[in-house]
C-alpha cells in the first residue's frame, strides 16, 4: 500500500466506524511520512464537503512524552463535521471505542503563520473556552504507534466547546475536571497541559508553519488534554469543568 491507500483506509475506518490493523505492523514508516498520510486522509474529508476549522494538540503532558519516548507533542487537524453543540447527543454508534478528554479550547482572532511567543498571545487570540475532545483510535484494541496515531489524525474525532470567555491573563493553576453525569472521573490542574496552557498556542503556531497548515481568523485550537482519557459510556451526560471559564456538555446514547 502506499501513503494514499493507507490514508483511504483511515479515512473509511473513521467513516465507517470500523477498526483496522495497525499500520506500523505491516509498514514501516517515518513520522513524515505519517504527518503526509494524515494529510492525505483529511483530504478524503474535504472532498465531502467538510471544512477544516483548527487544530489540536496531542502529548502536551511532559510526562506523556517522556512515557512515549517522543521529544514534541503532536498534533491533528479538526473539521466541522466533528463539532457537536455543547449539550448536543453523541451517538455511540458512530465510534469505535470512543474516549473522552477535559481540554481548554482558544479562538483565533488574526490568522496565524509564524511561531509566535507568550507575549503575543493576546494579539491573536479572542477567547477560551471549556472543552471536550472526543478520541477514537480507528485502530484495533486502540493500540498504536506514534507514527501510527500522528497518520490516524492523532485521534481526532468529535469535540464540544462551551461559552467563549474573555482570554485571561493567566492559565495556570486551575482544577479541571470531567464527569459522568455527577460523578467525578479524573480531575487535574491546567498545569498539566505544558505547565501553561497558553505554551499550547505557541506550539500549535511552529507546527502549523512547519507543516504549512494555514491557521486562520476564526479558527480553533484545543490544547490538549489535562487528565487522561477516560472510556465514554452510553447513557451518561459528560461534563468538563474548567476553573474560572465554565463548562461544557455532551449527552451520549
Amino acid at each position: 500500500m502506499n501513503k494514499s491507500e493507507i490514508a483511504k483506509s483511515l479515512d473509511n475506518a473513521a467513516f465507517k466506524a470500523k477498526a483496522i490493523n495497525q499500520i506500523s505492523n505491516q509498514f514501516d514508516f517515518t513520522e513524515e511520512d505519517a504527518y503526509e498520510i494524515q494529510r492525505l486522509s483529511i483530504e478524503e474529508r474535504y472532498a465531502r464537503d467538510e471544512k477544516f476549522v483548527g487544530l489540536k494538540l496531542g502529548f502536551t503532558s511532559y510526562a506523556k512524552m517522556e512515557q512515549m519516548g517522543v521529544h514534541d507533542m503532536i498534533w491533528g487537524r479538526l473539521t466541522n463535521s466533528m463539532w457537536l453543540k455543547n449539550g448536543d447527543t453523541l451517538f455511540m454508534d458512530q465510534f469505535i471505542h470512543p474516549r473522552a478528554e477535559p481540554e481548554i479550547a482558544f479562538l483565533l482572532k488574526k490568522d496565524l503563520n509564524r511561531e509566535i511567543s507568550l507575549d503575543e498571545i493576546p494579539e491573536y487570540i479572542s477567547a477560551c473556552a471549556p472543552a471536550i475532545e472526543i478520541i477514537d483510535s480507528r485502530f484495533a484494541n486502540f493500540k498504536f504507534s506514534l507514527e501510527d496515531v500522528i497518520a490516524d489524525n492523532c485521534s481526532s474525532s468529535g469535540f464540544v466547546i462551551g461559552a467563549w470567555q474573555p482570554l485571561p491573563e493567566s492559565l495556570t493553576n486551575r482544577s479541571m475536571a470531567l464527569l459522568f453525569d455527577k460523578e467525578i472521573k479524573e480531575e487535574d490542574s491546567s498545569n498539566a497541559i505544558l505547565d501553561n496552557p497558553l505554551l499550547s498556542i505557541c506550539n500549535a503556531s511552529r507546527l502549523a508553519a512547519k507543516y504549512n497548515q494555514p491557521f486562520l481568523t476564526g479558527n480553533i485550537l484545543l490544547a490538549g488534554a489535562a487528565t487522561p482519557a477516560v472510556f465514554v459510556e452510553s447513557g451518561k451526560k459528560i461534563t468538563a469543568k474548567v476553573e474560572g471559564i465554565g463548562s461544557c456538555s455532551i449527552l451520549t446514547k
